[in-house]
């Protein structure tokens, strides 16, 4: 059996063996520290993940709590009719809250979670139905197949299988192709729309998940105590929920349980051990509880689950068959029939007129240009000439001030970019934008966005297997054309720049765009990787792949482009052919120099 199977068997024998090995006052803190893990494994993904900071994940718990105790003790419905009944009305309300509530960024959105987390807190301690702050009493034990669930040990199984079933769940999300695109949200989301990811639409699916999984805990916790006040679901549980997920490790899904079970045991040691030592005349607990926070913060920043990983055997990688092509993602109509590479004088691109202000001061100046399917198209020109906010209109990154693209009949200057990306368009970034905390290999799946249909609720049932094989192998191709097979399991974020631009084009591939935008791929690669990679355009260009691309090495983009547009202050002062561009005297004059 691999070393890295063995771990997770013992845990979980442990677990089996809890209520045998451990007294019924470790047991009680077993089954919060349960709770607490549904809850904080919310917070890992929303906020550790998605970078989406909530303080009031508590109020969710309680939405779970107070539904089920008025519907059980009020209307005498079952608690597990209630369940259902309080997942409906935690995701209508989650969907109100993070329609109003996502749309803010920087320090508003935590503020704004706290804003409605007190008011959650107060409507359940304010409304009579509720039992104001008395709380509510004597809910029914909860009946599971016949047989009654009564103490703590029996609790117990329940709430640590839905704990590991939550864990799971969000597991096989995380290594999933939606998974991918949530570890993208915090740093860039841009990147993740450019490949056609509807990103205010991914935040909401994360944060309704969290809800949800909030709202499990506090049913689970309601039928435990069988008792409800709102106590519990203050912001101050808010604010140590958020405790647990960063303390466990915010970027891993056993973070949740480690963060949950070093913050309860810890309050309890603190609470046993300080009042003898000092005295109960203070709050001594709390006092000394912060300041170990911050210690431990100050010496495990990421979190105490990477520093155990590092110690823990690291899984196998399955060797991969050969690489097999994934279904070509479908393209839109051209005409009245579809585009098929093969027709050199079609226009794919029509640039027309197009403009772009910042402040009133012009970037961009009724620029126009077409691209042909099939050529490869390079536009120059000077820093600070508008190249790249050409490229960023093109994609949708910029909204154009005026004039209009038209990408294969049709008009996308009004358009998002994940829509842009449906008509077939790709790209790479000037600035790279890849997610540091991912592997080459998944990285470059981010590109195959459009190329699956693979919701949340399928990834977590991990019922897309067989499409996240078929994308692995894609990608495993699309890696070794670039020239990084070797580094197919290294960190992004730990490659030189020259490689990382390979990885972005790898991505682009893996989109099997109608045109591939380029901005400035060849910047920072050694004389070899250049050349590589000029004889990976060079086969695009065999197999009818439209590419637009910025370049500075002129060397480069001489040799390898049909047609070049050349930029000068916003402005295209001259189109043509290499050698015609070379010899033209203005360009020559601003921007190649006499020497050309």
């Amino acid at each position: 059996m691999r070393a890295s199977r063995i771990v997770p068997l013992v845990l979980l024998a442990l677990l089996a063996l809890a209520p045998v090995l451990l007294s019924a006052f470790y047991l009680t803190l077993m089954n919060y520290v349960g709770l607490f893990s549904i809850v904080a494994l919310g917070l890992v993904l929303l906020t550790g993940v998605a970078g989406l900071t909530s303080f009031g994940q508590a109020a969710f718990c309680g939405l779970g709590a107070y539904a089920t105790a008025v519907l059980t003790t009020q209307y005498g419905i079952s608690p597990w009719l209630a369940l259902i009944a309080a997942l409906c009305i935690t995701g209508v309300v989650a969907l109100f809250i993070g329609t109003i509530t996502l749309r803010l960024g920087g320090h508003y959105l935590p503020l704004a979670t706290i804003a409605w987390g007190i008011s959650l807190y107060y409507l359940f301690g304010t409304l009579p139905g509720l039992g104001q702050f008395t709380g509510i009493a004597d809910l029914p034990a909860l009946t599971l197949f016949g047989f009654p669930l009564k103490s703590e040990r029996t609790y117990y199984y329940l709430i640590w299988g839905a704990t590991l079933l939550s864990l799971l769940l969000t597991h096989n999300l995380l290594t999933s192709q939606p998974g991918r695109i949530v570890q993208a949200l915090a740093g860039t989301a841009s990147m993740a729309q450019a490949f056609g990811a509807n990103t205010a639409r991914v935040k909401m699916q994360v944060f309704l998940y969290a809800a949800l999984l909030s709202c499990l805990s506090g049913w689970l916790y309601a039928h435990l105590q069988r008792y409800v006040n709102p106590t519990p679901f203050s912001v101050t549980a808010g604010i140590e929920y958020l405790f647990m997920a960063v303390i466990g490790g915010a970027g891993g899904v056993w973070g949740a349980v480690i963060g949950a079970a070093v913050i309860t045991f810890l309050k309890q040691v603190l609470q046993d051990v300080l009042p003898a030592l000092l005295g109960r005349s203070g709050q001594f607990e709390s006092i000394v509880f912060g300041a170990l926070i911050v210690v431990m913060l100050h010496r495990a920043r990421m979190g105490l689950w990477p520093l155990l990983r590092t110690v823990l055997p690291k899984p196998e990688r399955q060797p991969l068959a050969e690489p097999l092509d994934i279904p070509q993602r479908p393209r839109r109509e051209h005409g009245e029939g579809k585009l098929d590479g093969q027709h050199t004088d079609t226009v794919l691109l029509d640039v027309r007129n197009l403009s772009k202000n910042f402040d009133g001061l012009p970037a961009v100046q009724d620029i126009s240009f077409q691209v042909r399917v099939g050529e490869i198209v390079g536009l120059i020109g000077p820093n600070g000439a508008g190249k790249t906010t050409t490229f960023n209109l093109i994609s949708g990154a910029l909204p154009a001030t005026s004039g209009e693209v038209e990408l294969n009949g049709h008009i996308i200057s009004k358009l998002e970019p994940f829509e842009i990306a449906e008509y077939g368009l790709a790209r790479t970034f000037q600035h790279v934008k890849l997610v540091p905390d991912l592997t080459v290999l998944d990285n470059v799946m981010l590109g195959a966005w459009l190329r699956r249909k693979d919701g949340f609720v399928r990834s977590c049932l991990r019922l897309e297997r067989k499409n996240e094989t078929l994308s692995r192998r894609e990608a495993t191709r699309q890696i070794e054309r670039v020239g990084l097979l070797d580094h197919i399991d290294v960190l992004a974020g730990s490659l030189p720049l020259g490689h990382q631009r390979l990885v972005e084009i790898a991505r682009a591939l893996m989109a099997n765009p109608l045109l591939l935008l380029l901005d400035e791929p060849a910047a920072a690669l050694r004389h070899l990787e250049q050349e590589r990679l000029f004889a990976l355009l060079e086969q695009l260009r065999t197999e009818k792949m439209t590419v637009l691309l910025v370049e500075h090495d002129m060397d480069f983009v001489m040799r390898l482009a049909d047609r070049i547009v050349v930029m000068e202050s916003g402005q295209k002062i001259a189109e043509g052919l290499p050698d015609a561009i070379q010899r033209n005297e203005r360009v020559q004059n601003s921007y190649l120099g006499c020497a050309a």
